[in-house]
């Protein structure tokens, strides 16, 4: 089939997510065919810079040869086995590099297939926890402008209206503390805090929070210093912190986990997105051997966390994550991106010489600023989306919010296309 052809058979069958179809009237759907490091390619040829790494999950470029080889390889050997009463050297293996990288109070992992999914174990986790010490803690806390997924209970959770709002009357019970705007507000939202603590800690199960960036809030960037204290109080309380790092693991906050810069180990650590290397679906909870006990008992005692996925564990996915945990130990990512991402910084700083551009900020491998001053009702982010297809690049705004959070191989020459198109375009779209 031509583009045209793939275009038409999508839209009698498809239904994209988080997507208004009606978009698509005068949007044109982009099949792709191929991918290579940072750039995907349509059916007519055309090359895009992937941007957003393909929602957040793509950290060494598309078709990366080693991933490739070691998925080919495992697909040799075993593709997919029940992970209820059998298991396998991939993910023995996984498992034991991902305890080795974390510290003492994360040494137990539990698998699901997503970011959702990821939070609702974790919720889940906590709650019955809680319950097999005979405490009924039925609520849960997060943060203002949150997001965590759009599955009942990560949703719950979450605080972004526009995919929460229309769902609220079956939503489980969630109290909302309300997030840093800047290191000068950290006092008043610690405050906040501890008026909320005081008067419905004992029902609340666990405090769920995406440490040091809100990526689905607009690239909301907030200090290490909150996330510490916040999390003492909690966890002071009996109240079990849940970091939420399926966006922000594996490098993009700066160091390989988000709580690392925050000087506090969570009771649970959520992990996805990056863990695969943006190849296969998979996700992992990461909680302490004192946790893993409380379910520890004789069948008949129904102690047992019941919670599943026919494709928990899939061997093709940890391979995926086995060749992704290679590439970080064998090339000192880390380290590369604090220097390359300084280098970033200085080039997107040409950008403000536009009047309408606020709030440029950064946290490791995360770049944003906002657009300000246009009429309320113009949508400037699907403005730019659409004038930068046209110029090579895949950006995904979150409303006015334009943000670039590419694939750690991409290189400086490419950056610099990036922010010279983006001057162009919008010098295009200026009120």
């Amino acid at each position: 089939m031509d583009t045209s052809e793939l275009i038409a058979s999508d839209l009698k069958t498809i239904w994209h997510p988080c997507t208004q179809m009606k978009d698509h009237e005068k949007l044109p759907i982009i099949p792709i065919k191929r991918g290579k490091g940072v750039y995907l390619y349509d059916f007519d040829g055309n090359a895009y810079i992937d941007c957003v790494s393909s929602w957040w999950v793509n950290l060494f470029g598309h078709s990366n040869d080693y991933i490739n080889a070691k998925l080919k390889e495992q697909i040799d050997t075993l593709e997919h086995v029940i992970f209820a009463g059998f298991t396998h050297e991939g993910i023995i293996r996984l498992s034991n590099r991902l305890v080795g990288l974390t510290p003492k109070g994360l040494e137990k992992c539990f698998y699901a297939d997503n970011g959702s999914s990821c939070v609702e174990v974790a919720l889940k986790m906590s709650y019955h926890a809680h319950l097999l010490d005979g405490k009924k803690r039925p609520k849960f806390l997060s943060l203002s402008n949150a997001y965590h997924g759009e599955t009942i209970g990560a949703l719950s959770v979450g605080a972004v209206g526009l995919y929460k709002n229309t769902y609220e009357e079956i939503l489980i019970e969630c109290l909302q503390t309300p997030v840093p705007k800047d290191n000068a507000d950290i006092p008043n939202a610690l405050k906040a805090l501890e008026i909320i603590l005081d008067t419905e800690g004992k029902n609340i199960a666990a405090f769920i929070l995406e440490p040091l960036i809100q990526c689905a809030g607009n690239m909301h960037i907030y200090s290490a210093e909150y996330v510490l204290k916040a999390s003492r109080m909690c966890q002071e309380r009996g109240i079990y912190v849940i970091f939420d790092e399926i966006a922000v693991g594996f490098g993009r906050s700066g160091s390989l986990f988000a709580y690392e810069q925050c000087d506090i180990t969570p009771d649970f650590l959520c992990l996805s997105k990056g863990l695969s290397g943006g190849y296969m679906p998979l996700s992992v909870v990461m909680t302490s051997d004192e946790v893993y006990e409380k379910f520890y008992a004789p069948y008949e005692a129904h102690k047992a966390f019941l919670h599943s996925h026919s494709y928990t564990g899939n061997a093709l996915a940890c391979a995926c994550a086995n060749a992704v945990l290679d590439i970080f130990e064998s090339q000192d990512v880390i380290a590369k991106n604090k220097i390359f991402s300084h280098k970033i910084v200085a080039l997107m700083e040409e950008l403000k010489e536009f009047k309408f551009i606020s709030n440029f900020r950064y946290q490791g491998m995360v770049f944003a600023f906002d657009l300000v001053g246009f009429p309320q009702g113009r949508r400037v982010g699907l403005e730019i989306f659409e004038k930068g297809l046209k110029k090579g690049l895949l950006l995904r705004p979150l409303g006015n919010t334009i943000y670039l959070m590419p694939p750690y191989t991409i290189t400086l020459e490419e950056v610099a296309y990036i922010i010279d198109s983006l001057k162009v375009i919008l010098k295009q779209i200026q009120y």
